[in-house]
């Protein structure tokens, strides 16, 4: 449980990372400047709804549709003048603009959705089961650990008639597995079926007699 948390906490974190490499500033954000040579230049910059960022020394330069990186090139560049050499800037995106925030966000809460843990496979539990829907397990996981690792069937499942569906994606066929999971409740050896990535098992609703 700890390794799917830290995994999804990293998934959150990186996804807007792995977004901005390719971002191009915009009009709200507000950059983080720090100028190695004059720590008192170090400051905020508010990129105007002109696209630009004021800059002591300088005046305004265009940011907007730059990238972070291009921004600070431009900026050491303009700042040379008033240096024996090239200053050495940093820039960092310290707060996006209100809507880009909200489409980063939003991409963040998709990678996290979609995050696998490292060694899991997904399953899809349909039917009577009392957890449906995806549900990621350890590699190795058999039917059996599975049926006793999802939260039970309901009351109203055929244990007799369990099934696992197994897709080919070169063949694009299906194999369909029976599986009498009352008789290994009764004893019965179990055949231990190893499931695989997009395994789907399905618990068909029990007859009235059954």
């Amino acid at each position: 449980m700890l390794k799917t948390f830290l995994g999804l906490m990293l998934a959150v974190l990186l996804a807007p990372a792995a977004w901005a490499q390719g971002y191009s500033i915009q009009p709200g954000d507000v950059l983080q400047m720090e100028v190695l040579e004059d720590p008192s230049l170090n400051r905020s910059l508010l990129v105007l709804p002109d696209g630009t960022v004021s800059l002591p020394l300088v005046g305004s330069v265009r940011a907007s549709g730059k990238s972070v990186e291009g921004l600070r090139s431009a900026i050491s560049t303009a700042l040379a003048p008033n240096f024996a050499s090239p200053p050495s800037v940093t820039l960092s995106v310290g707060q996006l603009n209100p809507v880009t925030s909200a489409v980063t966000n939003a991409a963040a809460q998709a990678a996290a959705a979609n995050y696998q843990p490292y060694g899991t496979v997904s399953i899809y539990a349909m039917g009577e089961f009392n957890t449906q829907g995806r549900l990621d397990v350890r590699s190795g996981t058999t039917l059996l650990q599975f049926l006793a690792e999802t939260g039970g069937l309901s009351r109203f499942a055929a244990t007799k008639r369990i099934q696992l569906r197994r897709a080919d994606k070169k063949t694009g066929t299906e194999t369909v597995y029976n599986y009498n999971y009352k008789a290994v409740q009764a004893g019965a050896k179990a055949p231990a079926i190893v499931l695989r990535e997009g395994d789907v098992i399905v618990a068909p609703e029990r007859k009235l007699f059954e």
